[in-house]
């Protein structure tokens, strides 16, 4: 392949913010943009499993760093952020892959949803999503930075929550889930009419169902949701994290420079029947 096109996919030079760096996702976009020389900022509360991926993708070369942040926290939120920004730069990329939930998972469901818990979910995800991508794209402005900004929603933001697959298996639905996702995917939409003047893309990610834990559901799938959800996609299996960076980084790169706006759905199929 001719230089000049892999040059597209290149992240030299550009710094690299990756919210919810030592999750699932998260850490495997770590993985592909350190291929790709970039300068990346974990923003995670997971300090002990950030040292572990610095020390596995750093190389020897100080080009990935870790900042606790917690999106619980309304003081991150206001005040730790703009700090972070001062430190490192305005970023070229801002990825937010996070997945920060209240405690008390088992009021999500439409039988046993209690007003606060709906309250705090879409306070901690939806409100940290919408305003962590405002004050990068104000920032990119100021520093006439042409960025771009990818926030991660979910198939579940497009189509309803198939409980089907949750047959047989302790997993049930989730209202705040869906209620977040497609509001996320919107507000993506709203984001790129509105600063696409600035040369600014914002794009969303809508991943389906991948191997490896469930958040709030520990490390192991159960084997019957994994077969259920396989029956279902076209592709007959569940997807890999490894899939989903390699999209990441093509909305990150200039590969995707004409591409705002958009929701790119990663499911095998699930979406189109």
């Amino acid at each position: 392949m001719p230089s000049n096109i892999l040059n597209k996919f290149s992240l030299y030079k550009k710094t690299c913010f990756i919210l919810g760096g030592c999750g699932l996702i998260g850490s495997e976009i770590i993985k592909t943009f350190s291929k790709f020389n970039s300068k990346i900022i974990i923003l995670d509360i997971n300090k002990n499993k950030a040292n572990i991926i610095i020390k596995k993708f750093n190389k020897n070369k100080k080009f990935i760093f870790f900042e606790e942040f917690d999106c619980h926290l309304e003081n991150d939120l206001i005040y730790k952020f703009p700090k972070i920004l001062e430190k490192y730069g305005c970023p070229n990329v801002f990825v937010n892959c996070s997945h920060p939930t209240p405690k008390d998972l088992k009021y999500k469901t439409f039988k046993n949803l209690k007003k606060n818990i709906l309250d705090d979910y879409v306070k901690v995800q939806m409100n940290s999503y919408a305003w962590l991508a405002r004050l990068t794209a104000e920032e990119m402005c100021k520093k006439g930075i042409s960025g771009s900004i990818i926030l991660f929603a979910s198939i579940y933001g497009l189509v309803g929550q198939d409980l089907n697959v949750y047959k047989g298996t302790t997993m049930k639905e989730s209202v705040p889930y869906s209620l977040i996702k497609g509001g996320i995917i919107n507000y993506v939409r709203q984001m790129a009419s509105y600063y696409g003047k600035n040369n600014i893309r914002i794009n969303c990610i809508s991943p389906g169902g991948l191997k490896g834990h469930v958040k709030d559901h520990g490390n192991n799938q159960e084997q019957k949701f994994l077969k259920n959800y396989s029956k279902k996609v076209p592709l007959a299996r569940m997807g890999e994290a490894s899939e989903v960076a390699l999209c990441t980084l093509f909305l990150a790169s200039e590969a995707s420079s004409y591409i705002t706006g958009h929701n790119l759905v990663i499911d095998g199929g699930w979406t189109i029947i």
